[in-house]
């Protein structure tokens, strides 16, 4: 497994690009709610993409991959297709996968969002996969094992109830949309994986209400849960440093709620 460590005039282009993908996030958020389609927010993440931040919406074309974004409602795990079919509804919860090129660096994050009010249980799971991956975020340092994050973040998620999907992880990300390092999100071998500084990966647990198996749809992208629960999921892309790690796709949200920051002091 050949690693990339980013030197720092590589980590100041990723910084850009991930800040161009965490403001997609922001800016698409007032247009989720009921009524819109998922092909009408895929439409307007990509427009703002290429025609206000000038970058290239990775997904679109990615081994066949047909839109830019990735929006997954409800029991969809991941890669969720954008529709004019699929019209959100109050009670609905969405997630939402941008990654942006820039300069030809990538940058990577996704949130939920809730359409209206949901249910008590859709609730606890949104906020239950983001803990989970601040739960991850917290544990980064260097000299640690890789697999310190699964572990964590298996056991937060279990505590509360839910399950990780095994089938999907994080991944290493650069100049490439993905690279090694795999990162799992429960405790599994990683072949002996030590973290160094200079590592860029993402952390993007997918935490499911009910069992974690999960079905590959006809379509060969969209991933549902086998029960027809609920899964959420959040992703940042983060730097190992000398003393923790950077979340360089942290949103302005997330620092005054101060649960995250932008330096993570982990050691």
């Amino acid at each position: 497994m050949s690693i990339p460590l980013r030197k720092e005039d590589e980590i100041i282009k990723l910084r850009e690009a991930c800040k161009l993908a965490s403001d997609v996030l922001v800016m698409i958020e007032p247009y989720v709610k009921a009524g819109i389609t998922t092909g009408e927010l895929d439409r307007i993440c990509h427009e703002y993409m290429v025609n206000v931040q000038k970058t290239i919406p990775a997904p679109l074309n990615y081994h066949g991959f047909p839109k830019a974004t990735c929006i997954s409602l409800n029991e969809v795990v991941c890669h969720g297709i954008p529709s004019d079919d699929k019209k959100l509804k109050d009670g609905d919860i969405v997630n939402i996968d941008i990654t942006v090129i820039k300069d030809g660096y990538f940058g990577d994050n996704s949130k939920m969002y809730i359409v209206g009010e949901t249910n008590i249980r859709s609730q606890k799971l949104v906020e239950a996969a983001q803990e989970a991956l601040y739960v991850g975020i917290r544990t980064v340092k260097p000299g640690i094992r890789l697999n310190e994050i699964g572990r964590a973040i298996q056991k937060y998620t279990e505590a509360q109830g839910f399950s990780v999907v095994r089938e999907y992880c994080g991944h290493g990300i650069g100049t490439e949309f993905h690279c090694d390092p795999q990162v799992l999100h429960y405790y599994a071998d990683d072949g002996g994986v030590i973290l160094k500084e200079g590592m860029v990966f993402t952390i993007e647990p997918m935490i499911n209400a009910g069992k974690k198996e999960v079905r590959l749809m006809g379509d060969g992208w969209t991933v549902k849960t086998k029960d027809r629960s609920h899964s959420a999921q959040y992703e940042h892309q983060i730097v190992v440093t000398a003393t923790g790690c950077e979340v360089m796709t942290i949103r302005e949200e997330e620092e005054k709620a101060g649960r995250i920051s932008r330096i993570m002091l982990n050691v």
